[in-house]
């Protein structure tokens, strides 16, 4: 009796890492060049998987989206039911220029809508990244969270601006 009740705090530790690391937070490797020069290849990043459960993405959030059989980091740039187009490296979305707070590669030309439910990703390399523009508009159910701080490497640790 009395070795389970050592056991106890163990078993409560395993029980919120478990809970946290699920439903909370978990950290990610970043894979590939796409979001250059933000996020390069083999840093890690926090997850913030609440965000999926509460759906109130925002423009220009980084988000972990679910490509085929993977998960990549790209940018929300549209919303459901928006028209989306890039003409002479100026983002317009439903015909209205939109101010991009972010220093982006250039963005070669493009038209798109945003379908129902769903938002529109791009990376921020955009000369590499498989985004929107190659797989189409993702569901809302298909993004797994936001990206907002880095844990490594320890010189950049802290969050992403």
């Amino acid at each position: 009796m009395n070795k389970l009740k050592n056991l106890v705090p163990y078993i409560i530790i395993f029980i919120l890492v478990v809970i946290i690391r699920t439903y909370l937070i978990s950290p990610a490797k970043v894979k590939g060049e796409s979001m250059e020069p933000v996020l390069y290849n083999n840093e890690i990043v926090f997850i913030n998987k609440y965000t999926q459960y509460l759906k109130n993405y925002k423009r220009f959030d980084m988000v972990v989206v679910k490509i085929e059989n993977e998960y990549l980091i790209k940018r929300i740039i549209g919303f459901e039911n928006e028209k989306i187009e890039y003409k002479d490296d100026i983002l317009y979305i439903d015909g209205k220029q939109v101010k991009v707070p972010l220093d982006f590669e250039y963005t070669k030309d493009f038209e798109a809508s945003v379908e129902k439910d769903s938002v529109f990703v791009l990376g921020d390399n955009r000369n590499v990244s498989k985004d929107s523009r190659f797989y189409g508009s993702f569901r809302i159910n298909d993004l797994r969270g936001t990206v907002k701080v880095r844990l490594y490497p320890f010189n950049k640790i802290g969050l992403i601006k």
